[in-house]
């Protein structure tokens, strides 16, 4: 296919499109044997996928510089391959004609593209695209010389985003440091606390299953599930809706303060539920803990599932989770340090003093965003 620099050029005149496909789930592992296989926008960082798990027989394979774009909910989220690596139906690879345009400029025409791949995916039950929605995208495709500057200034603008961003993760870690100097290490009770079972921390249950069978429309209602929970926060990016009769309404609601608990995937991943969405519910993927506060406080639970699933509490010494899914029963019956109430109390002020100074750096980080944002209109509208 020709392309004429400065002219508009669709996406699939300048690079190769391979859509992934999932391979058997047989051949899955967490051992790290073959290829890192990469599912979706969940394993996705700030600008390179992390593995949790390998193919050893990939079908759709992605080479390293490859941009990975989600093209299942959510949809349009991109990061980028550094190592060769399996990618399953939720993702695509771009592949950029080096001869036609420069990778890096590439992967910002994708970024900026992210909205409108989001509203080519909103007309079907499930959000998703396809690889003639990819295609479709186009833009003015200026001469090589021409492309390096612009990725020059959109690199420095993303940088300033990118500080402000590591800016915020270091708040969070700086909970994980009051944590361990307020309560000791955990496991091993260094602080010599009380220990009760989990179940003792208040009423602990799991959410409303999904069964399509059953689905009328007549009672939709928005649910949480596994990938909206994060540490210590909610994705509400990608919400969907259930049947949920009002017989069922009242037992998984969710209320402010309420403490969501991934029960399989990254198990125990754990955030308090602020009340995001108004009337929301959660789904059987869930633990929600309603946590009896003379008891327990919920930044603590969090950050206490925080310690133990990051210091290998809940994996063997092969690697493997030892629970694939933490059930209520396991939950319930595990063995934690319970705190006297006033540290807790204590440790839950200084969380909002931090979430405090994270509030200002969010302002700043969507301050970034937005000029970067503004610069990435600019540099695809063609009019400079």
């Amino acid at each position: 296919m020709n392309v004429v620099f400065g002219s508009n050029v669709r996406l699939d005149a300048v690079a190769s499109i391979i859509m992934g496909q999932s391979p058997p789930g047989e051949t899955y592992n967490e051992r790290g044997e073959g290829l890192p296989f990469f599912q979706g926008k969940s394993e996705f960082g700030l600008r390179h996928p992390t593995p949790r798990k390998w193919c050893s027989a990939p079908v759709r394979i992605a080479e390293s510089g490859d941009i990975l774009v989600s093209v299942r909910a959510p949809v349009g989220p991109t990061n980028v391959a550094n190592t060769t690596c399996c990618i399953g139906r939720g993702l695509a690879a771009i592949r950029a004609d080096q001869s036609r345009v420069i990778p890096e400029f590439l992967r910002f025409k994708m970024i900026e593209a992210e909205s409108e791949l989001a509203r080519k995916g909103q007309g079907s039950t499930f959000q998703a695209i396809n690889r003639a929605d990819l295609a479709s995208v186009s833009f003015p495709l200026p001469p090589l010389s021409i492309q390096q500057q612009h990725v020059r200034n959109l690199s420095a603008a993303e940088s300033i985003v990118r500080l402000r961003q590591e800016a915020e993760r270091q708040s969070a870690e700086m909970v994980a440091s009051i944590f361990l100097e307020m309560f000791g290490d955990p496991l091993k009770n260094t602080m010599g606390w009380a220990v009760t079972s989990f179940g003792d921390f208040g009423d602990c249950r799991l959410g409303k299953m999904l069964d399509k069978q059953k689905q009328t429309g007549l009672f939709q209602k928005p649910y949480i599930r596994n990938i909206n929970v994060q540490w210590n926060s909610v994705d509400i990016d990608s919400i969907y809706t259930m049947d949920i009769s009002p017989e069922e309404q009242e037992r998984f609601r969710l209320l402010s303060g309420d403490v969501l608990i991934c029960e399989g995937g990254d198990i125990g991943r754990a955030c308090i539920w602020t009340g995001e969405i108004d009337d929301c519910y959660y789904q059987k993927a869930l633990h929600r803990l309603r946590p009896d506060l003379r008891v327990v406080k919920p930044d603590f639970v969090v950050w206490l599932l925080w310690y133990l699933s990051k210091s290998g509490a809940l994996m063997g010494s092969s690697g493997h989770a030892t629970i694939p899914h933490l059930t209520g029963v396991q939950l319930k019956s595990m063995q934690v340090i319970c705190p006297d109430i006033e540290v807790q109390i204590k440790f839950e002020k200084r969380c909002q003093q931090v979430r405090s100074i994270q509030a200002l750096q969010a302002q700043a980080t969507a301050k970034a965003q937005e000029l970067f944002g503004a610069l990435l209109a600019r540099t695809f509208s063609g009019k400079d």
